[in-house]
């Protein structure tokens, strides 16, 4: 049995117990002709979260700093998944909140973890008066796969500093 709970900001680099090691065998791509996302096979292999341990903990720092939410999933004393809520509203009527990062650990994943952190933001989401989480998603094949299953669709009012971030990436929202 998995304990789910809000971490406070001393427990960010309790983030260093998530095993971010993931193979991606297809993500999403833009075609530049056709204006659609196409699967596209890129045989990737990354061994530790996306952009590294200290750019993670640096985002959850900023997150608590301005009022934003992390929830963690823990199997006893591990940390084996966690999710950041940020806390200030944006889009035209200031409808969404952002879930800035959503990670399982590898060998968790699959056990519905993150459909379960997905569940503990969309509630936190409610208490700030948002209509809509927005997600700038991972273009792999599986994690679009798995926001899709949690209800997740093609953002239709895009955010330009995101897309900036990473062009590859995909926004989507979770309606609440």
């Amino acid at each position: 049995m998995y304990l789910y709970r809000e971490l406070e900001m001393d427990e960010t680099d309790r983030i260093k117990d998530i095993d971010g090691t993931c193979f991606i065998k297809n993500a999403w791509r833009m075609n530049q002709e056709t204006g659609k996302y196409e699967l596209v096979e890129i045989n990737w292999q990354d061994d530790d979260l996306p952009n590294g341990l200290g750019w993670h903990v640096k985002h959850l720092r900023r997150t608590f700093e301005h009022g934003g939410t992390v929830f963690g999933c823990f199997d006893g004393d591990l940390l084996v998944g966690f999710a950041t809520l940020e806390a200030n509203p944006f889009g035209s009527k200031e409808q969404h909140v952002l879930l800035e990062q959503l990670y399982v650990s590898k060998d968790y994943r699959g056990k519905g973890i993150g459909r379960e952190l997905i569940n503990l933001c969309k509630e936190q989401a409610k208490k700030l008066n948002a209509s809509r989480i927005r997600l700038y998603a991972g273009s792999s094949e599986d994690t679009i796969a798995f926001y899709k299953r949690v209800g997740c669709v093609p953002a239709e009012e895009k955010n330009k500093v995101l897309a900036e971030i990473d062009p590859n990436d995909i926004q989507l929202d979770l309606l609440l």
